[in-house]
Parts: structure tokens; sequence; C-alpha cells
């Protein structure tokens, strides 16, 4: 059973097929696989897309809408049919419904309704046809509250702890249009960047989507940032969204790695994801950057809640903040610590290898992978409760945390 169910759109309306496209981009348990201009074409559609269901709506003209549906139920009546409208006529949803419509939703069109709409098209063409169904992808961003905290690392072998699983397909998509480095990290040089599928994204189906990517040997798929610098301008956040929605439609688990600038393209993949991994030191200067960006983040509930505080490198100098202190000023709990191994990153990083190929026991692998089980629903004896969402009451860092900052810095793993 694929990931996800492709979806046909019919709606002369111009400004309207728009938003049903948007919301649809939004969902990743379906595919816009056509969309059509004209009721009258809308059967010639189909017959050369061959989606798995039909979203028709019905505004522009209710008459030649309801004829449609009497047609595709003659033509091919195994295409589930999902209507949608503005009205809510007794009447024309009694005629609908007769006509062999499915569901009949109204505008404007909530992204929840359409979900819960495809998933009893789904459950009922499953009971016939004895399948079952995943849940959707699961979208991790990692972002760096500075350069040099290690983000970059965490991003590529997280990718490969989870891609270790053969019932996963992992994804990663590295968001530093400017100096990212995540096929450094793989020693891959990929043929096809996020600027060239960006470009193309129109014309590209899941089958050419994954040859424009790069697998490495551990089974992560990587989608690296642009060659030249100057690429990284054709690459908008509409563009951004929509090569997103592809990559969930195809992929269990997608890992985006952004950049520290926090561009609206950086928001954009913080805003679509499951899971928002904050990677930072136990310093003063990234601790002061956490209160900086929870102080933004708290103008959405949502992407509140989303946010888990990774602290990397712990424990690697006696003049680190503790983390009980950190918790103390941050106001919430700090969700992982990842053990400092500045030798193994640095062979890892200088070899292009992952961690579980040249350090499958070290302390830090093995750190990395707990995290992967607890991201993913697995278990694990480790520290890392998930407090992310929790009560956070963001307390004055400066006055309590001057004389704990750091005395020293490790070098950049990127």
């Amino acid at each position: 059973m694929s990931n996800v169910l492709r979806i046909a759109v019919v709606d002369p309306n111009d400004a309207t097929r728009e938003v049903l496209k948007s919301t649809l981009v939004g969902l990743d348990t379906v595919w816009l696989e056509a969309e059509c201009s004209r009721y009258a074409f809308f059967q010639d559609v189909t017959k050369q897309t061959s989606p798995e269901i039909a979203l028709i709506n019905l505004d522009s003209d209710p008459d030649a809408a309801v004829q449609l549906i009497e047609q595709l139920g003659k033509t091919n009546p195994e295409l589930p049919v999902l209507v949608v409208s503005s009205s809510t006529d007794g009447g024309l949803i009694l005629r609908t419904m007769r006509a062999g419509a499915k569901e009949f939703l109204t505008q404007p069109l909530k992204p929840e309704e359409l979900a819960a709409a495809v998933d009893r098209v789904f459950q009922h063409r499953s009971g016939q046809q004895g399948g079952s169904r995943r849940s959707g992808c699961q979208v991790i961003t990692i972002a760096g509250v500075t350069g040099g905290v290690g983000s970059t690392s965490l991003a590529v072998n997280l990718g490969c702890a989870l891609a270790s699983d053969p019932e996963k397909s992992v994804v990663l998509v590295d968001l530093d249009l400017a100096v990212g480095d995540a096929d450094v990290f793989l020693d891959t040089v990929p043929e096809y960047t996020l600027t060239d599928v960006a470009q193309n994204i129109a014309r590209l189906d899941f089958t050419l989507l994954k040859r424009s990517l790069t697998k490495h040997s551990s089974g992560l798929h990587l989608l690296p940032r642009p060659v030249q610098l100057e690429d990284s301008q054709h690459i908008s956040v509409d563009d951004l969204q929509r090569v997103l929605g592809l990559l969930k439609a195809t992929f269990t688990h997608l890992i985006i790695d952004t950049s520290k600038a926090f561009t609206p393209l950086d928001m954009q993949a913080i805003e679509m994801a499951t899971d928002v991994l904050v990677v930072t030191q136990l310093d003063l200067p990234c601790l002061r950057n956490i209160v900086r960006l929870m102080a933004s983040f708290k103008n959405s509930e949502q992407l509140e809640d989303k946010i888990k505080i990774i602290v990397n490198r712990a424990g690697h100098g006696t003049g680190q903040i503790s983390v009980k202190k950190a918790e103390e000023t941050l106001g919430c709990d700090i969700f992982w610590q990842i053990p400092n191994d500045y030798r193994t990153m640095v062979e890892v990083r200088n070899n292009g290898v992952p961690l579980l190929e040249q350090a499958p026991k070290a302390a830090i692998t093995q750190s990395i992978s707990q995290i992967a089980a607890t991201l993913s629903g697995g278990s694990t004896e480790s520290e890392g409760d998930d407090a992310a969402g929790k009560s956070r009451s963001w307390r004055n860092l400066w006055s309590g945390g001057r004389n704990s900052k750091a005395e020293e810095t490790s070098a950049a793993e990127s």
C-alpha cells in the first residue's frame, strides 16, 4: 500500500483552486497528482493520471459538477469522489450523494476535515482490499542556536540512526543554503540539489524525486544545499513548502537541518515540523539565544509545543553551566544530553563516515540512537524524557548565569 493517496482536483475558480491546493500541500497523507480548471476536461485528466481520489468543487456550476460525478461513477466506479462547496443547501447535498459522492465538505475547508474524509475513504477501500495504512511522515527540524554547536552532526547521524531501521525511509534536507555541509559528513558528491528540485517541482513525481536525491550506504537520502551561493535566491517559501510536501508524501521521516539565520525558509521548516530539536551547549551565549528564540516562538502555541532542547557536548568542561541551573534559568526541562566525544566526531567528519559505521559502540553513537528511538516512539532507558511543551516561564537569564559562563570552547562540529 502506498504511503499516500494521489488526488486530482477540479475547480474552475482560480482563487478557490489555489486555496484547495494549499490545503492539500499541508497534508502528508495525500499528494496532489493533478489539477483541472474545467469540469468538461476532468474525466480525461483522471484517465491520464489515474488518481486514487477525486476532489470536485461544486460552486462554479453545481449542475455541471453533479453531472461530472455521475459520469465518473459510470466510467470509473472505483474512483472515490469528494465534493466541496460553500453551500450547505440540503437539496444540493442530497443530489451529490445520490450522484455517487462519498463525502460532502463545506468551505472554508479545514485541513483536519479533509484529512479525516480522506482517511474514511481509505479505511473503506482497505476494508475491501485488506490493506493497512501507516501514520503520516514525521518531520524533525534541527536548529542550532549558534554556529558550531553540532546541529549538522546531529542531523546527519540522527538520520542514519533512523535509516538503520528497514521499516523506515528517511530523507535529510540541508537548508543551510550558504555553508551547509551535510554532503561532506556523508562523503558524497550529489548530482542534484535543493535548487534543482525546487525549480522542477511541478514536473516531479515520486519516482523522479527519488532519482534526484543522493542515497548514502546507510540508507539515508540527502537533498543538499545549492552549489552556487546565488542559486539560493531561486528558492521561495512556496517552493520549499511544495518540496517538503512531496518529501513528506514519499518518506516516513523527514529531517531538516536549518541555517543559523532563521530565515523565512527556516521558519517554514520549523512550522511544518512534528518536532523541533534546538541544539545548544551549556554556555551563556547559547542559553541567551534560546531565550530570544523562545520569546519569538511563544507567539504560536503550536510551535512552542514542538520545541525540544538538546544539549550537545555535555560534560566537556568544568566551566559549563550546570543542567540544573540551565533548566532553572530557562524554565523548562532539557530534553536530551549528548555526551562530549570530540575526538570521535572529528574522525567521522573528516572521514565522511557516520557514527554508526565509525564508532557503533561509542557513548555518543548510542545516545543519538536513543534519541531516534524516542522520537519515533520506541522505548529507552535514557534520561531523555519529553518535557517539551510544558510550562515555560522564560525567566531572566542574565542575572543568574553570568558567573557560570563556560570557560572552554570546543572546535565546531558544524
